[in-house]
């Protein structure tokens, strides 16, 4: 494999095993997430906030299950189609990429992340996604 042309496909590919789904962090989410997700599952999108998500850093994120999974997590996501932006987009999330060592971290529990990459590439690769993110 040469590195020179990474593609981000070389770099992930989702094994759908929800590894990121679970433990705290939180997804965060946006007013058009609220909108989208409550439109998904026939909520008011009014008590959505109170119905399923908890507040950190006085924003709201999904709440989790018992089982310590995005309580949306049931051996797969149940609101794929309308998946906040965070989730679309992971792992390339700015929190993930803008240090090596957090990537390097997500890779350990992520067998979707290909870690036979060597870091000069990766962070090429990284640096470019970031720029295109700024972009938008």
């Amino acid at each position: 494999m040469t590195y020179d042309t990474l593609e981000l496909s070389e770099v992930f590919q989702c094994k759908k095993c929800g590894n990121c789904c679970k433990g705290y962090g939180g997804t965060f989410i946006a007013a058009e997430d609220i909108t989208a997700i409550s439109n998904y599952i026939k909520a008011d999108p009014r008590n959505f906030v109170t119905d399923y998500c908890q507040m950190s850093g006085g924003k709201p994120i999904l709440r989790q299950g018992g089982n310590g999974y995005c309580l949306f997590w049931n051996g797969l996501c149940l609101i794929h189609p309308v998946k906040p932006r965070m989730c679309r987009e992971w792992p390339f999330i700015k929190a993930v990429m803008v240090d090596i060592d957090n990537w390097s971290e997500m890779a350990s529990v992520c067998p979707g992340i290909n870690n036979d990459i060597p870091i000069s590439p990766l962070k090429e690769c990284l640096g470019k996604v970031m720029s295109k993110q700024s972009d938008r």
